[in-house]
């Protein structure tokens, strides 16, 4: 896994937390510092959280244990669904079912049922009219939207990364429930205590998802012995208007970053002049 730098996080606006009045109590250890309203993320220790969960994921897959993916909010989808595939594991793009984990014996029913309709010359259309065969093809697209990441998971996943802890709520305590290991990415308004490993950093940022995300799944390659393309994933083809998925709440703070190139810190006394001075910068 290619090591991720202060000044990467920095260019994709990882540090930008949510306005102070949505403050979660329990994040306070991973605040840097308040500015214009908005709680700044210390980089340092979502450097240091990254690193814990790849060692960790690496030490699930050398196992042959597997991933599930989970991202459902809009920023996420593509993202998770890509870098999914890119490590051959599970995800959840989709409405996260009630029961995905702790009902999973009717999971694979449906799952089953999906399989049965998508069959060639399947006796399930024979003899049909035409209205019952329409109805049997939507009910069949609707499997495949909802299942089309797990539809091939006989068992359950032996860890859960999730994009946002708190859009991904259920899903967090079906996998405690189940005492399944949680990985997620928070921010300054959820609980961290909640997951296992939390990553602190600005989980509304199409380009820090990307950054964090594809840096897990290159982990997930390299404990399967596959070589990770060194590729800048930073998204330089996702346009402008993504940008605005940003939280309006956070004080018209601007997701990009200057161009000029950040000095890496060396201390935190450091890391908020820093931090301060490109806040300076957009305003």
């Amino acid at each position: 896994m290619a090591e991720i730098k202060f000044e990467d996080l920095l260019g994709t606006g990882a540090h930008f937390g949510h306005v102070t009045r949505k403050r979660d109590p329990n994040f306070k250890p991973y605040i840097l510092l308040e500015k214009n309203g908005v709680h700044i993320i210390n980089l340092e220790e979502t450097i240091r959280a990254i690193g814990t969960a790849a060692d960790f994921i690496k030490g699930i897959v050398n196992k042959n244990g597997e991933v599930l993916f989970v991202g459902t909010k809009k920023q996420a989808k593509d993202i998770v669904q890509q870098e999914a595939d890119r490590c051959s594991m599970f995800y959840v793009v989709e409405r996260w079912l009630g029961g995905t984990l702790t009902n999973f014996s009717t999971i694979k029913k449906s799952i089953k049922r999906l399989k049965l309709l998508e069959k060639e010359g399947s006796s399930l259309y024979n003899n049909l009219t035409k209205k019952e065969t329409q109805t049997l093809n939507r009910e069949k697209v609707k499997l495949a939207d909802q299942h089309r990441g797990i539809k091939d998971m006989r068992r359950l996943p032996d860890a859960v990364l999730v994009v946002d802890a708190q859009y991904e709520d259920t899903a967090i305590r079906e996998a405690k429930r189940l005492d399944i290991p949680v990985i997620a990415i928070v921010d300054s308004n959820t609980d961290p205590e909640k997951v296992d490993y939390p990553i602190p950093a600005n989980d509304d940022s199409i380009r820090t998802i990307q950054l964090i995300i594809a840096a897990l799944a290159d982990a997930i390659n390299e404990a399967k012995g596959i070589e990770v393309q060194k590729e800048n994933n930073l998204v330089e083809e996702i346009s402008k208007a993504d940008s605005d998925s940003l939280d309006v709440d956070r004080a018209n703070v601007q997701e990009n970053s200057t161009d000029e190139e950040p000095v890496v810190p060396d201390t935190q006394t450091e890391s908020e002049d820093m931090v301060d001075g490109e806040l300076q910068e957009e305003e």
